[in-house]
């Protein structure tokens, strides 16, 4: 098939309306409708009646579509959104904890930049520059002191992976040489090496997803993480949920807060999230028809 250029032009908030009306989404309060489209955006917007169209290739609505379920849809998303990531910060502090103690105990303070604990020497050599670069711009009071006090090119683990990214971190324990360390820092999970890293990577995603603001309740996961294997701790029992989906990562993020935390209620926030929207689609969301049966979910 041919490219062609784009040819679409800008339209006012009141012609995107028209448009919308002229294709079937029935308006209650025209004026509402005006401002949530000048304030949250159409394209933005568009993502949360695409399941209320009947004709995708054309554009046109099922009868009876209208804008507030959309915008209902859009809210349950962002607070979904909001949910997710006050638990993601959790999880991060703990496995955050987990590589300092377990590495430093082991290889010391700066482990970090030795490179013979590394599968990959170039890999690390990118990540040390990039930590680098993090150093030079924190300006957290307690980098400024220790540079002001010590030195030594970088503060020990316990400062130098707070102001670490996550994703860096993750980078750094997947290029880990396979070892005791780094099972010891896994089974604390109740899990593998292997598994812990794909998990690593698919909760950086999902915070990217909830720190952009971009959709997430239906989402078909770029990264996937792997099924954990024999976990120590009680996971799912249905073999055949698909692990690109978002029930798949929050059941993963379940498993993890049951570790970090016993007591959490996530799950009772997220069955109040339904109940404040019992219109959502869960089966688009990945959910089997018996989730409910399941002990992780609880």
């Amino acid at each position: 098939m041919s490219k062609i250029a784009y040819s679409k032009v800008p339209l006012t908030f009141e012609q995107q309306l028209k448009q919308l009306q002229e294709r079937g989404l029935i308006i209650e309060d025209v004026s509402k409708a005006v401002h949530l489209l000048s304030q949250i955006s159409y394209y933005r917007l568009s993502a949360y009646w695409y399941p209320l169209l009947s004709d995708k290739a054309n554009h046109i609505f099922k009868p009876n579509a209208n804008l507030q379920a959309a915008f209902r849809l859009y809210c349950f998303d962002r607070e979904l959104r909001k949910l997710v990531s006050s638990e993601i910060e959790k999880i991060e502090v703990s496995i955050r904890t987990q590589i300092i103690y377990v590495l430093s105990h082991k290889h010391g303070p700066f482990w970090f930049v030795d490179s013979s604990i590394f599968k990959n020497k170039v890999r690390h050599k990118e990540s040390l520059l990039k930590i680098d670069q993090e150093y030079k711009r924190s300006d957290e009071q307690f980098i400024l002191a220790f540079k002001n006090k010590y030195i030594n090119p970088y503060p020990p683990c316990w400062m130098t992976m707070e102001i670490t990214s996550f994703g860096m971190l993750s980078q750094l324990y997947k290029n880990l040489l396979p070892g005791r360390e780094k099972r010891e820092i896994a089974h604390h999970y109740g899990i593998s090496d292997s598994v812990l890293e794909t998990l690593l990577h698919s909760i950086v995603y999902l915070r990217n997803v909830c720190a952009h603001h971009t959709r997430l309740w239906n989402r078909v996961m770029r990264i996937q993480p792997q099924f954990p294997r024999a976990p120590k701790n009680q996971w799912l029992n249905n073999p055949n949920v698909s692990n690109n989906r978002t029930y798949f990562i929050l059941s993963i993020i379940i498993y993890l807060l049951n570790v970090v935390n016993a007591n959490h209620t996530f799950k009772n926030k997220f069955g109040m999230l339904l109940d404040k929207y019992p219109n959502v689609d869960l089966a688009a969301m990945g959910f089997p028809k018996d989730w409910k049966n399941e002990h992780l979910w609880n």
